[in-house]
């Protein structure tokens, strides 16, 4: 090798220019530098990221024991239950004058509810009077409830009084018009054992001997309705209540939030409703089958809420969240997936959860046997939302709501 050809061997490297008359060859080097630059930092940042993520995740408690539930798959929306938008035809009343109106009852033309911050209110000639108050304030905040009392499930019994089952502090009956209150059955009072700790919904025998009633949870309280579904807890249970010897009776367990219960036409059986597993479970309480259970209604479309009697002789379910199909339900696709609800319940509270549930508003009739009769939809909860129950009413269905701030009504006539 000559000095000159070493020399030019030895040249310092100079930084490529690229021109525009630089070979493709050249680009093509320089744009795969830059993608390899992004994956590297991009990789980097999500690692950064996540693996912190992950650990705080690791080491924060779960407030629930998630258990798997298997379901089937959603019934289609098709026939009697195609979406519709028949519930925007209804129209709010008393629109923020009163907010969680749950259960809703008439003596007459007289209305009356129970609200979110603990009244028990009569509804005559348009207006609106607090007639009682099981709890005590204060009364606002999700917090207060426990304190403040929350009337949930209400029936008219045969003199004219009401029963009113309060999720936090037990049956009772209420005088509509002087507003006397009389505790029947305590919270506080352990049943088999067991605490009552939610609540929810009660039938009553026309004579007023006996009361139906759900409690949804011995674990979890009202507040916490959405732990008790994700976490798919088996505590719930039916009861009844002999308003003449005061005794209280276990008559089912091991049920998965029961909610709304009903006395067939007949009084016969009890229609009790699952609410995590969209399903209505019969007991029957009386006649050859007495003690007995079995299946009414599974694989409901939607978590029915409460259940009322229809003008012809069926049932009106009220639903506030829908299992779409086709489309996506978020209930059916967490079912199993335990791992994925812990994770979602160390990040996120129940409100923000919530946040994430679409709106969807249905009320379906169903027959004396459990078929399908029609259905009234909201998609999206446009006109009403976050439905609990339909109490029919001289032609005119009033729909009541755990959270939203009116009463619908209906006209059956017109849909």
């Amino acid at each position: 090798m000559s000095e000159a050809e070493g020399l030019r061997q030895r040249r310092p490297l100079r930084p490529q220019v690229i021109t525009e008359e630089s070979s493709p060859q050249d680009a093509k080097e320089g744009s795969t530098y830059s993608s390899k630059v992004f994956r590297v930092t991009f990789l980097s940042l999500a690692v950064s990221v996540a693996v912190p993520l992950l650990g705080v995740t690791l080491l924060l408690d779960c407030p629930i024991d998630p258990q798997p539930i298997s379901l089937k798959e959603p019934p289609l929306l098709t026939g009697i239950l195609e979406p519709n938008t028949k519930l925007r035809k209804a129209e709010r009343l008393w629109e923020n004058q009163l907010v969680g109106p749950e259960s809703i009852v008439n003596i007459g033309d007289v209305l009356f509810t129970g609200t979110a911050d603990g009244k028990i209110i009569k509804i005559e000639d348009g207006e609106i009077q607090t007639i009682a108050r099981i709890g005590h304030g204060p009364c606002g905040g999700r917090e207060d409830e426990s304190t403040c009392g929350r009337p949930l499930g209400m029936r008219v019994g045969p003199n004219n009084t009401l029963f009113v089952a309060d999720a936090y502090y037990g049956l009772y009956e209420v005088h509509p018009d002087t507003g006397e209150v009389k505790m029947l059955v305590s919270t506080k009072t352990l049943i088999e054992g067991q605490k009552l700790s939610f609540v929810n919904d009660l039938t009553v025998t026309r004579d007023g001997r006996k009361i139906y009633f759900t409690d949804s949870s011995s674990k979890w309280q009202r507040q916490d309705y959405l732990f008790l579904i994700m976490e798919g807890t088996d505590d719930g249970r039916l009861l009844e209540y002999d308003t003449v010897t005061k005794e209280v009776k276990v008559l089912m367990v091991e049920l998965r939030f029961p909610n709304g219960v009903q006395l067939s036409p007949a009084e016969d059986f009890v229609l009790v409703q699952e609410t995590t597993l969209a399903r209505i479970r019969r007991y029957y309480v009386s006649g050859l089958m007495k003690g007995g259970a079995d299946m009414f209604v599974e694989n409901m479309p939607g978590l029915p809420d409460n259940i009322r009697p229809s003008s012809s002789g069926g049932y009106w379910v009220a639903m506030a969240a829908v299992r779409s199909n086709p489309g996506f339900s978020l209930l059916d696709f967490l079912s199993e997936k335990t791992w994925i609800k812990r994770m979602i319940f160390k990040l996120l509270s129940q409100e923000t959860v919530m946040k994430f549930v679409p709106k969807y508003s249905l009320v379906v009739e169903l027959s004396e046997t459990g078929s399908y009769k029609r259905s009234f939809h909201d998609p999206n909860g446009v006109k009403l939302a976050y439905i609990s129950e339909a109490h029919e009413h001289n032609g005119h269905l009033y729909l009541g709501s755990f959270r939203s701030p009116y009463i619908g009504r209906l006209d059956l006539q017109h849909v």
